[in-house]
């Protein structure tokens, strides 16, 4: 396992993947709405994230709860997804990392960190990732930059998933790149839908302007 081997025609082996579908969050700065339940053409983007991921091969997803947890675990019922609760969400999204790493069964080459909020990640985005973490040259955490900018998803290997149970690495810290430089393998890409996500109702308004699709916000209505 983890042994990425470049011989006999350029074959990789087959990764065994995780991921932690983070769906926690109290969106403060968006009043409260719960994020992963924001609907994009009629599809919440907690189920459309649950459906890239599938595509994308990947073996388990653990779907950390917090804020509105009842609506998100009705929402992703459907699902074969494991749930885990993250009774302190209010204290941040690292709490969060590590209650859906801990929850993860067996191991693992790799494993994806993935905000809900992300409203065009689809499996190929993924799969965008996976082949930057099996061609890279060194590093724990495969972390797409876009034009300077850093985006999400990351992907981690199982020695970053140690460490971060073990210890205080927090993926989330904007500075990561900077900060632990050995972690890190930068994907730099132009691929612009990993620095989208929704964190104000202003974004949500954007994406609708700019796609011409209809965003609707739990409770509030349709964006158009």
């Amino acid at each position: 396992m983890g042994c990425l081997l470049k011989q006999g025609g350029g074959l990789y082996p087959r990764l065994r993947i995780g991921a932690v579908l983070l769906a926690a969050g109290e969106g403060r700065r968006m009043g409260g709405v719960s994020k992963p339940l924001i609907r994009l053409q009629g599809v919440p983007l907690i189920s459309r994230q649950l459906v890239a991921l599938s595509g994308a091969g990947v073996d388990e997803v653990v779907v950390v709860t917090g804020h509105a947890r009842s609506a998100v675990e009705e929402q992703v019922r459907s699902f074969s997804v494991t749930l885990a609760h993250n009774a302190a969400h209010a204290e941040g999204q690292e709490g969060s990392v590590r209650v859906g790493l801990a929850a993860l069964n067996g191991a693992f080459d790799a494993i994806f960190i993935v905000p809900a909020d992300q409203p065009l990640i689809a499996a190929g985005d993924l799969t965008e990732l996976i082949g930057a973490f099996k061609r890279r040259p060194s590093g724990h955490v495969v972390v797409p930059v876009v034009g300077g900018q850093r985006g999400n998803p990351i992907l981690l290997d199982e020695v970053a998933h140690a460490q971060i149970l073990a210890s205080g690495v927090n993926l989330g810290c904007r500075h990561l790149i900077d900060r632990q430089p050995e972690l890190v393998h930068v994907h730099h890409t132009s691929n612009s839908r990993f620095i989208t996500d929704l964190d104000t109702v202003e974004d949500v308004q954007a994406l609708a302007q700019r796609t011409g699709w209809r965003l609707e916000l739990p409770s509030l209505g349709a964006v158009a």
